[in-house]
């Protein structure tokens, strides 16, 4: 019995050093995050430092604290709201003699995010302070961004090459029929080709003269964006015959893209950083290529966003539209409408302003949005919708309840359509000997039989649903902006839209960027001063630790030009990244066929156009269609 005791002691000490180990080091590395913290009146007079990595996104993913301790490091990404604010604020900032952004890791972004970034550099050169670029590849993202830089640099192993909007697809049909698997397609709009890659082995001539239209007019935007910008440009020479371009600098790509007008001077990082100091201040201390100036986060947070006047709420949709609390990185339906609700009950806003980023998603998340922020329209509070570079299909469905839709030229909006796909594998079983019997006591007994086959009852009745689904959004589009539903129809159809088209066709009011859509809230509030408020921003201070934690690395030291890894650095390269976009493109299409997503109001020509969204947790089926399926999964 003593011994047993002694044991017992032994385990129950060995659990309280370990439960005191577990509180040490918790606490510990609590205070190493808050050191972490960038503290106000670090700012370094100097160059504003811009290290991109990652994309550039209009709310960054939450990082978990698996993912540092996994060893591979959350994915990085800056907001364009963060970007845009830094960039302007140096413009009067009199410690900031320059403005530098590195993007040998960026991961590019939407066209809009692009031409925002760049209105807001050209703030910096109009005030006589130099913004200078340098990359090692750059592509049509960074090319847009450098085309407003007064200097242009690129490695001597790099260059630059433009390719246009445009790629493709995966169909999927031949592959089915091949492994005899059914996918069940339900869908209205002539246009939606989100069910396409499962029904046809290529792309329709409906599909292609909508993306087509919409490709040629994102394509004038940004060739007339880069050239208002850097007039020397020559990009006939670069898109009309790239072979013969490079030809001509013997291979070179880095004098080629000199010789096209997209870069000005070639360099390594440190032979940049040294231009740099020359016009900033070297720093002595930290070495080679290293110059006097201050990161982005450290910057941001000496530079508090005022908060005079009147509050307006910005609620960010961005990502795709799931059911349940996903997100911040993807838009969960219950998650973004419990901010708006409690925006709503606090009586602290004036007005509302909803920032759409997204291809759309499921309907019942988007209706569980769009119904949270008619709630607060209906308390006389203005709404104000921002379109950034996409809000299609799901993202226009929760832009229904909007007062004044605002939107960019190279917005892509629209996609008006919905629908749902199940798959069957009744003929595959077959082909391997098993066969399916039972006795029903209904129609609907054992429906939908993803393994016997759909009863033409069960068919039936998803495709009246879907039916009655698009019936709904073609009725909310018409009854926000004042047309019949039958008017509505003839521009619905699940067709995409680029903004100018959108607007001559009444589905969005004007032109304009967040900052236009704040400044309408305000006025319909009546406020004459007024500050912004982003829902949910601070909602998790944690996570806005472990945040800083995973950009600690490129803010610790912005004197050195550090260049990220992993970007591409040549055309070789940039195959390979290719190669991994299209593994994406591959589970996301599947996950469509197999992830019993119910009925869908999805854009797959828009899915490219945002970055990847986290996995998030689906919320429990709510309606009949997405209980039928799930069972698929």
């Amino acid at each position: 019995m003593k011994f047993a005791r002694s044991v017992w002691k032994i385990l129950v000490a060995i659990k309280d050093g370990l439960v005191l180990l577990l509180l040490l080091l918790f606490f510990g590395g609590l205070y190493a995050l808050l050191a972490l913290r960038p503290a106000p009146g670090t700012v370094q007079a100097g160059a504003l430092y811009i290290a991109l990595e990652g994309p550039v996104v209009e709310e960054r993913a939450r990082v978990r604290p698996a993912q540092l301790l996994s060893g591979g490091g959350p994915s990085k990404s800056v907001q364009e709201r963060d970007l845009v604010r830094a960039i302007e604020a140096a413009a009067t900032d009199e410690r900031m003699k320059a403005v530098v952004l590195d993007l040998e890791g960026f991961g590019g972004g939407s066209q809009v995010a692009m031409t925002r970034i760049g209105a807001a550099m050209d703030k910096v050169r109009a005030v006589k302070k130099p913004v200078l670029v340098r990359a090692r590849l750059y592509t049509d993202d960074s090319v847009q961004i450098a085309a407003h830089a007064s200097e242009v640099w690129v490695d001597p192993l790099g260059g630059a090459v433009v390719a246009g909007p445009g790629g493709t697809n995966l169909y999927f049909k031949a592959l089915l029929d091949r492994l005899k698997v059914k996918a069940h397609v339900f869908k209205v709009g002539t246009y939606k080709s989100a069910v396409e890659p499962f029904i046809r082995e290529n792309a329709s001539p409906e599909s292609k003269e909508a993306l087509g239209a919409v490709y040629a007019a994102l394509w004038d935007a940004w060739q007339a964006d880069v050239k208002k910008a850097r007039p020397k440009a020559n990009i006939a020479l670069v898109t009309g015959d790239p072979v013969k371009w490079i030809a001509a600098s013997g291979g070179d790509a880095a004098e080629a893209a000199v010789a096209a007008g997209l870069v000005d001077r070639i360099g390594d990082k440190v032979a940049f950083g040294k231009r740099v100091g020359e016009i900033v201040g070297a720093d002595p201390k930290g070495g080679e290529g290293a110059f006097k100036g201050t990161a982005l986060a450290t910057y941001l947070a000496d530079r508090a966003p005022s908060a005079e006047g009147k509050a307006i709420a910005v609620v960010t949709v961005a990502g795709e539209i799931v059911d349940g609390d996903a997100g911040p990185g993807s838009a969960g339906g219950d998650r973004i409408a419990e901010l708006v609700d409690k925006a709503a009950a606090s009586g602290d806003y004036a007005a509302l302003v909803v920032r759409v980023d997204s291809p759309g998603g499921s309907v019942t998340g988007a209706e569980r949005i769009r119904a949270a922020i008619a709630r607060m329209k209906a308390k006389k509070i203005p709404v104000a919708v921002s379109m950034a570079g996409l809000a299609a299909s799901g993202g226009y469905w929760v832009s229904t309840p909007a007062d004044r839709v605002f939107a960019e030229p190279a917005t892509i909006t629209g996609s008006i359509g919905i629908f749902a796909i199940i798959p069957s594998f009744e003929e595959a079983l077959a082909k391997v000997g098993v066969g399916t019997d039972g006795v029903r006591t209904t129609a609907l007994s054992g429906q939908p039989d993803v393994f016997g086959g759909f009863s033409p009852t069960a068919e039936a009745m998803i495709q009246q649903q879907i039916e009655s689904g698009y019936a709904r959004f073609i009725g909310l589009v018409a009854e926000a902006r004042h047309k019949t539903p039958a008017e509505i129809d003839k521009i619905a159809q699940g067709r995409v839209w680029d903004g100018g088209t959108a607007r001559q066709l009444g589905l969005v009011d004007e032109f304009g960027g967040i900052d236009a859509a704040l400044a309408w809230a305000a006025k319909a509030a009546g406020a004459k001063t007024w500050h912004p408020v982003y829902l949910g921003a601070d909602a998790d201070p944690f996570g806005a630790l472990l945040s800083q934690l995973a950009d600690s690395e490129s803010s610790a030291d912005a004197a050195h030009v550090l260049g990220a890894q992993g970007a591409a650095s040549d055309f070789a390269a940039l195959a390979a990244q290719r190669q991994g976009a299209l593994a994406q493109q591959l589970v996301g299409d599947l996950s469509r066929l197999l992830g019993g997503s119910g009925a869908q109001v999805y854009c797959l020509e828009c899915a490219g156009l945002t970055p990847p969204a986290e996995p998030a947790k689906a919320a429990e089926a709510s309606t009949w269609l997405a209980l039928l399926a799930r069972i698929t999964g």
